[in-house]
């Protein structure tokens, strides 16, 4: 078994500036639906939401990029991150087809000003 980790801190002004400069071209290409509809559905905290959205999905990157081919222009598009009912956010990599992964665990934080993610994969071999 070996057992991969990523981590990714973010300024939540630079995702912020993002949008609000490219609107719906970055959106799409970073965030799913599901993604977007709920982060939008935060109103007054959304920007931290959608910080914390991407600095998960360059930590999950970041820790399964062994496993992937690299050449893919929509790979944070394809690693979405959901949370359970419970609230506990977790990475769903079903669009990437990664063989031998037995366990995941996704932890986000956020303030004003930043957000970090922390994802850790246990694959097979």
């Amino acid at each position: 078994m070996k057992i991969q980790t990523g981590v990714d801190i973010i300024e939540v002004e630079r995702i912020k500036e993002a949008i609000e400069k490219q609107g719906n071209l970055f959106l799409k290409n970073v965030y799913t639906q599901n993604e977007i509809n709920y982060c939008e559905s935060t109103n007054k905290m959304k920007y931290q939401h959608y910080a914390a959205r991407f600095a998960a999905k360059e930590a999950v990157f970041k820790a399964i990029s062994s496993k992937i081919s690299t050449n893919q222009d929509d790979i944070l598009n394809k690693i979405e991150i959901i949370n359970e009912k419970s609230g506990k956010p977790i990475a769903n990599l079903d669009k990437l087809n990664i063989n031998g992964i037995i366990d995941m665990d996704l932890s986000l934080s956020h303030l004003k000003d930043y957000a970090v993610a922390s994802f850790t994969v246990l694959f097979e071999n």
